[in-house]
């Protein structure tokens, strides 16, 4: 995750709109410099929220939702979301472990046997020290791509083949998908219930979050302001679809996975989610206090990944909690800079070679 550019530039948007509700002109300069900066990349393509004390001080949208038919992006499109999506995953294992339906050190065979990895834990999946194989990578070499796979079929895999995991659990941080497909499973065993249901059930619709969904293309199509994912073409000079490149086609025949990514949100909408964590509609603030602590390692020492959430810090402005997302056509950032309650999200559609610049 390049997070340093976007880093300077959260910094700054918010320096700016520290006073945005006490000084209408600071507002107007906030709106006016953010509009120059965009202006800069002028085919970037995307919607960006700036957000002090959960009111949007600035909100717009660039560039098209279909490259194609030249139909204009708005503030309300919805993205796929990719890897932002892991913090809802790991709000629901939270949601279940105030519940006592689970513990975050149960070891992993408990809710799925046969898997040849021993001594993995709950804690290990949420916080990425479990040192699991990338399912995806084992799936590509075996799978019979006419199908398309969910979580059973890559769990079936792992057991199948027994790719080799890459390190002992807690020994050092990895970034893993395997481990969020995997904990999405674990709640479906905890609750008996299927795991888009329980985003649904649990978060989305509490939170009135009416764009937010874990969605299958079909169902997508049938959205009005969905924005299409667009990577760039040299040789064409043109934006082309992402689902038409052959690289990409495990989108499709991975598509039934979930907990990794699939969800699929609107600016305002990830506002709310960004909001309701500071209050206890979804689980009680020690609870939330973990998952913003960085993991402990064997050797003692700290990563910088809690809970679904990277973890850093600034010294004017204090902890902030990020996560980055990155599917064909599409990159994504949530910034909560939560001692100062000050929010950053943008969303492409795509895949801009300036965004980290941005």
């Amino acid at each position: 995750m390049k997070i340093n550019a976007i880093w300077i530039l959260c910094v700054f948007i918010l320096a700016i709109s520290c006073e945005t509700k006490k000084d209408p002109a600071v507002d107007s300069a906030l709106t006016q410099k953010l509009d120059s900066l965009f202006n800069t990349v002028s085919d970037f393509s995307g919607v960006a929220l700036v957000a002090d004390q959960g009111v949007p001080v600035y909100h717009k949208a660039f560039g098209y939702r279909n490259f194609e038919t030249r139909e204009s992006l708005d503030p309300n499109s919805v993205f796929e979301l990719a890897s932002v999506s892991k913090q809802f995953t790991s709000m629901i294992v939270m949601m279940l472990k105030e519940e006592g339906k689970l513990d975050y050190d149960d070891a992993l065979e408990k809710y799925i046997p046969g898997l040849p990895y021993a001594g993995i834990t709950i804690r290990h999946l949420l916080n990425h020290t479990s040192g699991l194989p990338d399912y995806q990578s084992i799936m590509d070499q075996y799978w019979d791509k006419t199908k398309v796979a969910g979580n059973a079929d890559n769990i079936a895999y792992l057991i199948k083949y027994k790719p080799t995991k890459n390190f002992e659990p807690g020994e050092k941080y990895e970034y893993s998908n395997t481990g969020y497909m995997l904990l999405a499973s674990i709640a479906e065993k905890a609750t008996g219930s299927n795991f888009i249901e329980l985003c649904r059930d649990r978060i989305f619709t509490p939170l009135k979050m009416t764009s937010t969904d874990i969605r299958t293309k079909s169902e997508k199509l049938t959205l009005e302001n969905v924005a299409w994912g667009y990577l760039y073409v040299e040789e064409k000079q043109r934006y082309i679809h992402a689902d038409s490149f052959p690289a990409f086609n495990y989108t499709i025949w991975l598509g039934n996975r979930v907990g990794p990514g699939r969800v699929s949100s609107a600016a305002a909408d990830l506002l709310k989610w960004d909001q309701a964590l500071y209050t206890e509609k979804l689980v009680k603030q020690t609870t939330l206090a973990e998952a913003f602590t960085p993991a402990r390692l064997n050797n003692d020492s700290l990563s910088n990944y809690g809970f679904g959430w990277s973890i850093g810090w600034h010294p004017q402005l204090g902890k902030v909690v990020h996560h980055s997302g990155d599917n064909p056509g599409y990159k994504t950032h949530i910034f909560r800079y939560i001692e100062v309650n000050k929010t950053v999200i943008l969303l492409s559609n795509n895949g801009h070679a300036k965004y980290d610049e941005l």
